[in-house]
């Protein structure tokens, strides 16, 4: 079994170093957490490819949708991708889990620990905000399908978590 790379270790001194309890895979340039966001569980893993000095963060979580609504939320996750700027949705059509994904480059050897960090808020808060939208979709009764609009469930602000400063 090959030593975790300078990569890896520097992923779980980064999650270490904020408190985040991860689990560095035997033999793999992977480390695992779960998070418990807003509105769902959140399953992470970062995984690094050190002959490229890339990180990845992929962060998953639940959902089956059956046939007829799948399309709908394949709309969703589609109209999502076109507001971000960094990472993507995707929908894990073989284990049915919703999928965000954000890679970034690294000039050194030794990952940088507050980008680091930025990935796993960004990919943590990006799936926590589609949930709501995703389970809407997932558990909408037959009658109301064809009155479904994915780009108006992703205005509605009420689906969103609130910001710190506007908690009372």
């Amino acid at each position: 079994m090959r030593p975790p790379s300078i990569q890896i270790q520097s992923v779980e001194h980064a999650f270490g170093s904020r408190g985040w309890h991860c689990e560095l895979l035997a033999g793999r340039n992977v480390v695992r957490a779960v998070f418990e966001a807003h509105h769902t569980r959140v399953d992470l893993h970062a995984q690094a490819f050190p002959e490229l000095n890339a990180l990845a963060v992929v962060a998953e979580a639940p959902l089956e949708p059956d046939d007829e609504r799948r399309p709908i939320l394949l709309e969703l996750l589609a109209r999502a991708n076109k507001q971000l700027t960094l990472g993507g949705f995707e929908f894990d059509l073989d284990r049915q889990w919703l999928v965000f994904r954000i890679t970034n480059l690294f000039e050194r050897e030794k990952f940088d620990p507050d980008i680091i960090a930025s990935m796993v808020h960004c990919a943590v808060a990006e799936l926590d905000r589609l949930v709501p939208a995703a389970t809407l979709i997932a558990r909408c009764p037959d009658e109301d399908l064809d009155d479904l609009d994915p780009a108006a469930l992703l205005e509605r602000d009420e689906l969103w978590p609130q910001l710190p400063d506007e908690v009372d």
